[in-house]
Protein backbone atom coordinates (compact mmCIF):
# COMPACT_ATOMS: atom_id res chain seq x y z
CA UNK A 1 0.00 0.00 0.00
CA UNK A 2 1.08 3.74 -0.71
CA UNK A 3 2.01 5.94 1.86
CA UNK A 4 -0.54 8.57 3.39
CA UNK A 5 0.08 12.07 3.72
CA UNK A 6 -2.43 14.39 6.05
CA UNK A 7 -2.58 18.04 5.70
CA UNK A 8 -0.47 19.87 8.08
CA UNK A 9 1.76 16.90 9.14
CA UNK A 10 5.11 17.07 7.85
CA UNK A 11 6.28 13.27 7.55
CA UNK A 12 4.71 10.48 5.69
CA UNK A 13 2.95 7.42 7.02
CA UNK A 14 3.22 3.95 6.24
CA UNK A 15 0.65 0.71 6.88
CA UNK A 16 2.08 -1.12 10.19
CA UNK A 17 -0.97 -3.29 9.72
CA UNK A 18 -3.72 -2.54 6.87
CA UNK A 19 -7.14 -1.78 7.87
CA UNK A 20 -10.13 -3.44 6.30
CA UNK A 21 -11.03 0.27 4.62
CA UNK A 22 -9.62 3.73 5.43
CA UNK A 23 -10.29 7.22 4.15
CA UNK A 24 -8.19 10.36 4.42
CA UNK A 25 -9.02 13.81 3.28
CA UNK A 26 -6.74 16.73 4.61
CA UNK A 27 -6.20 16.48 8.48
CA UNK A 28 -9.35 13.83 8.60
CA UNK A 29 -8.43 10.22 8.80
CA UNK A 30 -11.15 7.39 9.01
CA UNK A 31 -9.50 3.20 9.89
CA UNK A 32 -11.82 0.40 10.01
CA UNK A 33 -9.98 -2.35 11.91
CA UNK A 34 -10.47 -5.95 11.21
CA UNK A 35 -12.35 -8.81 13.05
CA UNK A 36 -9.80 -9.98 15.90
CA UNK A 37 -7.40 -7.50 15.56
CA UNK A 38 -5.34 -6.09 18.49
CA UNK A 39 -1.56 -4.37 19.76
CA UNK A 40 -0.96 -6.64 22.81
CA UNK A 41 1.24 -9.24 24.29
CA UNK A 42 -0.13 -10.77 26.99
CA UNK A 43 2.19 -10.94 30.45
CA UNK A 44 0.74 -14.17 31.21
CA UNK A 45 1.48 -15.71 28.05
CA UNK A 46 -2.14 -17.37 27.84
CA UNK A 47 -2.79 -16.25 24.62
CA UNK A 48 -0.87 -15.59 21.23
CA UNK A 49 0.81 -11.93 20.95
CA UNK A 50 -1.66 -9.69 18.16
CA UNK A 51 0.19 -7.36 16.14
CA UNK A 52 -2.27 -7.20 14.03
CA UNK A 53 -4.49 -4.17 14.60
CA UNK A 54 -5.13 -1.58 11.53
CA UNK A 55 -1.87 0.83 12.32
CA UNK A 56 -0.48 3.98 10.29
CA UNK A 57 2.78 5.01 11.28
CA UNK A 58 5.48 7.06 10.49
CA UNK A 59 9.01 8.72 11.58
CA UNK A 60 8.92 11.44 14.37
CA UNK A 61 12.24 13.03 15.96
CA UNK A 62 13.22 15.18 18.69
CA UNK A 63 10.39 16.63 20.94
CA UNK A 64 6.90 16.85 20.06
CA UNK A 65 3.33 16.93 20.58
CA UNK A 66 1.19 14.85 18.30
CA UNK A 67 -2.45 15.07 18.90
CA UNK A 68 -6.14 14.21 17.38
CA UNK A 69 -9.69 14.18 18.08
CA UNK A 70 -11.01 10.44 18.29
CA UNK A 71 -14.50 8.80 17.54
CA UNK A 72 -15.03 5.64 18.11
CA UNK A 73 -18.17 3.37 16.91
CA UNK A 74 -18.09 1.36 19.90
CA UNK A 75 -19.87 -2.36 19.41
CA UNK A 76 -17.71 -4.89 21.09
CA UNK A 77 -15.21 -5.04 24.26
CA UNK A 78 -12.04 -3.59 23.49
CA UNK A 79 -12.70 -1.98 20.30
CA UNK A 80 -10.60 1.16 20.52
CA UNK A 81 -9.09 4.01 18.55
CA UNK A 82 -5.33 4.83 19.71
CA UNK A 83 -2.18 7.37 18.87
CA UNK A 84 0.60 4.80 19.04
CA UNK A 85 4.62 4.78 19.10
CA UNK A 86 5.96 1.84 17.51
CA UNK A 87 9.69 0.72 17.42
CA UNK A 88 9.34 -2.83 16.96
CA UNK A 89 7.18 -5.24 17.25
CA UNK A 90 7.78 -5.89 21.32
CA UNK A 91 8.90 -2.48 21.63
CA UNK A 92 5.60 0.47 21.47
CA UNK A 93 3.09 2.10 23.63
CA UNK A 94 -0.46 3.00 22.69
CA UNK A 95 -3.10 5.43 24.58
CA UNK A 96 -6.37 4.17 23.40
CA UNK A 97 -9.82 4.82 23.73
CA UNK A 98 -11.40 1.91 24.03
CA UNK A 99 -14.63 -0.06 25.13
CA UNK A 100 -14.52 -1.55 28.31
CA UNK A 101 -15.91 -4.97 29.40
CA UNK A 102 -18.34 -2.65 31.56
CA UNK A 103 -19.95 -1.18 28.00
CA UNK A 104 -18.32 1.99 28.92
CA UNK A 105 -15.74 4.11 27.03
CA UNK A 106 -12.51 4.77 28.67
CA UNK A 107 -9.04 5.76 28.12
CA UNK A 108 -6.37 3.21 28.32
CA UNK A 109 -2.72 2.79 27.99
CA UNK A 110 -0.42 0.18 27.28
CA UNK A 111 3.31 -0.31 27.14
CA UNK A 112 5.29 -2.78 25.67
CA UNK A 113 8.28 -3.58 26.53
CA UNK A 114 8.72 -7.40 25.55
CA UNK A 115 5.41 -7.85 27.04
CA UNK A 116 2.34 -5.92 27.84
CA UNK A 117 0.97 -4.17 31.08
CA UNK A 118 -2.44 -2.75 30.47
CA UNK A 119 -3.51 0.25 32.61
CA UNK A 120 -7.02 2.07 32.70
CA UNK A 121 -7.30 5.93 32.93
CA UNK A 122 -10.74 7.19 32.63
CA UNK A 123 -14.39 6.85 32.14
CA UNK A 124 -15.71 9.07 28.81
CA UNK A 125 -18.83 10.24 28.67
CA UNK A 126 -19.78 9.46 25.00
CA UNK A 127 -18.16 8.26 21.87
CA UNK A 128 -15.12 10.90 21.77
CA UNK A 129 -11.79 12.46 23.02
CA UNK A 130 -8.53 13.98 22.41
CA UNK A 131 -5.52 12.20 22.66
CA UNK A 132 -1.89 13.46 22.62
CA UNK A 133 1.62 11.96 23.05
CA UNK A 134 4.41 14.21 24.02
CA UNK A 135 7.54 13.81 24.07
CA UNK A 136 10.47 15.12 25.69
CA UNK A 137 13.87 13.71 25.34
CA UNK A 138 14.11 9.67 26.01
CA UNK A 139 10.63 10.13 28.05
CA UNK A 140 7.34 10.24 26.45
CA UNK A 141 3.39 11.52 27.87
CA UNK A 142 0.27 10.24 27.20
CA UNK A 143 -2.52 12.98 28.12
CA UNK A 144 -6.38 13.14 27.48
CA UNK A 145 -8.99 15.39 27.43
CA UNK A 146 -12.81 15.94 26.96
CA UNK A 147 -14.98 18.34 26.24
CA UNK A 148 -12.08 21.04 24.59
CA UNK A 149 -10.97 21.22 28.66
CA UNK A 150 -7.50 20.43 30.37
CA UNK A 151 -4.59 17.89 29.70
CA UNK A 152 -4.99 14.70 31.54
CA UNK A 153 -1.94 12.97 32.59
CA UNK A 154 -2.51 9.19 31.94
CA UNK A 155 0.88 8.06 31.36
CA UNK A 156 4.60 9.33 32.14
CA UNK A 157 7.43 6.45 30.78
CA UNK A 158 10.14 5.21 28.41
CA UNK A 159 10.51 2.72 26.05
CA UNK A 160 14.30 2.47 26.20
CA UNK A 161 17.89 4.13 25.95
CA UNK A 162 18.09 5.10 22.04
CA UNK A 163 14.68 3.84 21.14
CA UNK A 164 13.22 6.22 17.79
CA UNK A 165 9.26 5.11 17.82
CA UNK A 166 7.78 6.31 14.86
CA UNK A 167 4.37 7.81 16.12
CA UNK A 168 0.94 6.81 14.40
CA UNK A 169 -2.73 6.10 14.31
CA UNK A 170 -3.95 2.57 15.04
CA UNK A 171 -7.72 1.01 15.29
CA UNK A 172 -8.63 -2.68 17.10
CA UNK A 173 -11.50 -5.07 17.57
CA UNK A 174 -10.09 -7.62 19.47
CA UNK A 175 -13.76 -9.58 20.60
CA UNK A 176 -15.32 -8.26 17.65
CA UNK A 177 -15.83 -8.34 14.17
CA UNK A 178 -14.88 -4.75 13.23
CA UNK A 179 -14.43 -1.43 14.63
CA UNK A 180 -14.41 1.85 12.84
CA UNK A 181 -12.36 5.00 13.72
CA UNK A 182 -12.23 8.82 12.71
CA UNK A 183 -9.60 10.55 13.40
CA UNK A 184 -9.73 14.51 12.92
CA UNK A 185 -7.76 17.36 13.85
CA UNK A 186 -4.88 15.76 14.25
CA UNK A 187 -1.70 17.93 14.87
CA UNK A 188 1.75 17.42 14.84
CA UNK A 189 3.94 20.43 16.66
CA UNK A 190 7.60 19.98 16.94
CA UNK A 191 8.23 21.59 20.58
CA UNK A 192 8.74 20.38 23.88
CA UNK A 193 5.95 20.18 26.50
CA UNK A 194 6.21 22.70 29.38
CA UNK A 195 4.37 21.04 32.03
CA UNK A 196 3.77 17.25 32.21
CA UNK A 197 1.39 17.71 34.96
CA UNK A 198 -0.94 20.50 33.61
CA UNK A 199 -0.02 19.23 29.89
CA UNK A 200 0.40 22.66 28.40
Amino acid sequence: MDDVRLAGIPMAFRWLAPPERWHADRATLSLVAGARTDWFVDPSGAREPAVNGAALVGPAGGDYLFSAHVHVGFEATFDAGALMLHAGERTWAKLCFEYSPAREPMVVSVVTRGTSDDANGFVVEGGEVRLRIARMGRAFAFHASTGGGEWKLIRHFTLGEDVEPEIGLAAQSPTGDGCEVRFDEIRFEPRRLLDLRDGS
